[in-house]
């Protein structure tokens, strides 16, 4: 049986890009520019949708690197796969509880607008861990506070109507718990940006 959130997300898979500003993107290309995204690494984009990202980080990367994205919706994967046709850009249909990648494999995990969705967000980081080079980055992005975006997903109700962001402690205590250290946390209107270092 489906989840109703890969229904929600692949009815809005068309429009998903609409959904962003002019205004949105430059911000993201300034934030993804703090990151310390640097050539030849591979980076995970979990919950990728239909590759916000994806432009910003390969550039970064170069063709010696990759960006990798992963999501559980057909329909975002279907249009990411149509509007990123790079060598250095691969796009995944899975489950971030469940992500099919070997041991050690990536350089740097991001997920953007997306970490609310995740069905059981600790097994999402253990998998994250799992999937990341020891001493990497996971950075958790929203163009929102999470009081903000908790209003906005009320809002629009349905499957998502109770999707949130974990609180500051709730969120280090799931970090910590995962084999993350040196956590940090934004919260404040027009950004929500958590960053922690993979250890194994």
């Amino acid at each position: 049986m489906r989840d109703p959130h890969q229904d929600f997300f692949d009815r809005l898979a068309q429009e998903w890009d609409l959904s962003f500003t002019a205004e949105d993107l430059e911000r993201l290309s300034h934030l993804v520019d703090s990151l310390g995204v640097s050539e030849g690494m591979d980076i995970i984009d979990l919950g990728c949708g239909t590759g916000v990202l994806f432009d910003l980080l390969r550039r970064r990367v170069g063709p010696e690197g990759s960006v990798t994205g992963v999501d559980y919706s057909i329909e975002m994967v279907r249009v990411a796969h149509r509007n990123f046709p790079f060598d250095n850009v691969n796009v995944v249909e899975a489950d971030a509880t469940n992500l099919p990648f070997k041991d050690s494999a990536f350089d740097m995990a991001v997920s953007f607008s997306a970490f609310p969705h995740f069905s059981d967000k600790q097994r999402v980081l253990q998998e994250v861990n799992r999937v990341l080079k020891s001493g990497a980055m996971f950075y958790i992005i929203h163009l929102q506070s999470s009081k903000d975006l908790a209003s906005l997903h009320k809002r629009i109700g349905g499957p998502v109507m109770h999707d949130r962001l974990p609180s500051t402690e709730e969120l280090h205590e799931m970090f910590s718990a995962s084999n993350f250290t040196d956590i940090n946390i934004e919260d404040h209107p027009g950004l929500f940006l958590a960053s922690a270092v993979n250890v194994k």
